[in-house]
């Protein structure tokens, strides 16, 4: 017997085993042996995935990245209302760039060292700055910003 873990937020995990069914004075509850293994391979299938991220996957990621909306918005480059917005519409695809980038920033999470959530942390927190002249020179290790 499967079952439905509507827990994580998600209408489509089932688990085949790995949690047992515990009669209490307070009806029916469940023990998951492996809660976080389980957090991480769902991660997994969600980046994984051909179909685009839905809003309630975007909230799953989110949480399991430990961000509050504002934070993950901030690394979006879009606003917490906005954030909020997707999330709401849990089964609607969120929009390309937010669904690649999350799932960047997920896989580095899970896997990765660092380095895409720090680009991206850095990028957020640059000021706009109006467009500047290039100036290149060539040198003996290929083309370089000039001094």
């Amino acid at each position: 017997m499967a079952y439905h873990y509507v827990e994580s937020g998600l209408d489509n995990v089932h688990l085949e085993n790995g949690f047992h069914l515990l009669e209490t004075s307070h009806g029916t509850a469940v023990s998951i042996e492996d809660v976080h293994g389980l957090h991480a391979a769902i991660g997994r299938c969600l980046i994984d995935a051909a179909a685009p991220l839905t809003g309630a996957e975007l909230r799953f990621l989110r949480i399991e990245m430990e961000l509050s909306q504002r934070a993950l918005a901030g690394l979006l480059g879009t606003t917490e209302q906005t954030l909020r917005r997707y999330e709401k519409a849990r089964g609607q695809a969120v929009p390309g760039p937010v669904d690649h980038l999350l799932r960047a920033l997920y896989a580095d999470f899970v896997g990765g060292d660092g380095s895409v959530r720090r680009m991206v942390e850095r990028l957020a927190s640059l000021e706009p700055q109006p467009r500047a002249d290039l100036r290149l020179r060539e040198t003996d290790r290929g083309w370089a910003l000039a001094a």
